[in-house]
């Protein structure tokens, strides 16, 4: 018989900091379920299995590249963060063995699935964004650094910060149009996005942007 030929993914996968401490579980389980279901839905087109709750405060998929998979997790991120929820993420690759369940991310096994769930359970580091890219282990540990000083960043921002800076992800919007929509100044805007180190926080995204377009280019992943 002849042997299954391996399919190679993007693996996200993430899970709730802190959840079992809110003062409310179930706003925080709204608002998860509402920003995993807004994910699935704008990426449909680029993810193989949808992102699926699994233990109530995980979630894990597989999209079609690393791209997307860092996509996803910058705007989950952002949009949990507005409503108070935070969320740490692994992104990584995996060979399926088994074939690929294209309606939740269940029963399917491959190389790459348990090194990405070991580090999103290795709780010694407080960065949100991990990476899991066997036999990339330099590459790996750079984005790790990235993600931890991205972590940084967002771990000083209040909250007029952070509705700002995800108010200006749009980039089809200029700034002007911008601050029209919070009712304040360009200059106000900009006062609160230099405060925020917004500009910081695009470089080192864009840092892990081109990383991940590298490699996918490398593995083949579109």
């Amino acid at each position: 018989m002849r042997a299954r030929k391996s399919q190679s993914f993007a693996v996200l996968m993430g899970d709730l900091i802190g959840s079992e401490r809110a003062r409310s579980v179930t706003a925080v389980h709204r608002a998860f379920n509402k920003a995993i279901d807004t994910s699935n839905k704008s990426y449909l087109a680029s993810i193989a299995s949808p992102l699926t709750i699994t233990l109530g405060d995980e979630f894990q998929g597989l999209l079609r590249t690393l791209v997307h998979a860092w996509r996803v997790a910058s705007e989950l991120r952002l949009r949990l963060l507005v409503a108070n929820v935070s969320c740490r993420f692994v992104i990584g690759t995996a060979q399926l063995e088994t074939p690929l369940n294209p309606k939740e991310a269940w029963n399917m096994m491959g190389n790459g699935l348990a090194e990405a769930r070991d580090k999103l359970n290795d709780k010694r580091t407080a960065s949100v964004y991990r990476f899991s890219l066997p036999g990339e282990t330099t590459v790996e540990s750079l984005l790790d650094g990235v993600g931890d000083s991205l972590t940084e960043v967002e771990r000083g921002w209040t909250p007029t910060q952070l509705e700002y800076y995800s108010g200006t992800r749009d980039e089809s919007r200029t700034n002007a149009a911008i601050a029209k929509g919070f009712g304040v100044t360009p200059r106000s805007l900009y006062k609160v996005l230099h405060a925020a180190r917004a500009e910081f926080h695009r470089r080192q995204s864009a840092v892990v942007q081109r990383t991940l377009t590298a490699l996918d280019e490398r593995y083949g992943l579109q």
